[in-house]
């Protein structure tokens, strides 16, 4: 597993540039679906050492920035904890909305966190799951903590893209040499943990929080082959593609990896939180 690369190269464009995207209630409309279906969990043991140092006892009064089609937030949820997710895109808030139609303590809110206006109503922690690097820099800790009580916590969650063992990824780097060679250039775990670490470094150097706390896990998960390419269509990288050349693409990953692999991958992927108290001084 410490071999495994992410050679399409997602994870660096989105926490580098993905908050400069002028709509972010659109980018992932298309794929809302198939984003809920194949993009990974949040490990239990994560979350349980989440809710515990970040003291969140049912009844808690949380925001979660960017709940997407609500994978986090249902379990989040299941805690018992009294919610505000605001999510830009209005297909996913509808999503999450239905998946979480039992429990309602969770209430939604179709925004940017940037338009979302602060309310007198002050949070016990912010969760932004795997959704961080979407909110505007200058706006990201000084509004974050604006919103949070005196006690509060900063949660940052990350998931990052399920990716092959390096043996397959290799196999399958010439096609996308031929097809989308922007995509080529691989990316090892070391090189996400790295580009993730960026947020705690700014968290603490912002002077709004203090006390960082960091966990991380290498999880391993099955796929479908046509799990994981519908997985693949998730990724901005992807999006971003035209799509004849990402239909082809598709192709011929599919017969390749169908031909040498079955019907089955094993993939990993680094599964990981930052947890913040907010500063008094």
């Amino acid at each position: 597993m410490t071999n495994s690369q992410a050679w399409h190269g997602d994870v660096s464009s989105l926490l580098n540039n993905i908050y400069r995207c002028a709509d972010k209630s659109s980018w992932y409309g298309s794929v809302i679906d198939a984003y809920d279906r194949t993009r990974p969990r949040y490990p239990a043991i994560l979350l349980d050492k989440m809710q515990n140092i970040a003291q969140l006892k049912p009844g808690k009064e949380v925001l979660e920035i960017g709940s997407g089609p609500g994978i986090a937030t249902i379990e989040l949820a299941k805690l018992g904890l009294n919610i505000v997710a605001v999510e830009p895109n209005l297909s996913a808030c509808q999503l999450a909305k239905q998946k979480c139609i039992d429990y309602p303590q969770v209430k939604f809110v179709n925004s940017t966190f940037e338009e979302w206006g602060l309310e007198e109503q002050k949070f016990d922690a912010i969760i932004a799951t795997t959704s961080f690097h979407w909110v505007t820099p200058e706006v990201r800790m000084k509004k974050t903590a604006s919103a949070l009580k005196d006690d509060g916590y900063l949660v940052l969650l990350w998931n990052t893209p399920p990716q092959p063992s390096y043996e397959v990824a290799q196999e399958l780097t010439p096609i996308y040499q031929t097809h989308a060679p922007e995509l080529a250039p691989q990316e090892d775990l070391q090189n996400h943990q790295k580009n993730i670490g960026k947020f705690g470094r700014e968290i603490i150097d912002s002077g709004y929080y203090q006390d960082l706390v960091r966990e991380q896990i290498i999880c391993q998960v099955s796929y479908t082959v046509d799990e994981y390419l519908t997985l693949l269509t998730t990724l901005s990288s992807f999006i971003r593609l035209e799509s004849s050349s990402r239909n082809t693409l598709l192709a011929e990953l599919k017969q390749v990896l169908g031909s040498s692999y079955g019907d089955r991958l094993e993939l990993f992927y680094l599964s990981m939180f930052q947890i913040a108290s907010k500063s008094l001084y």
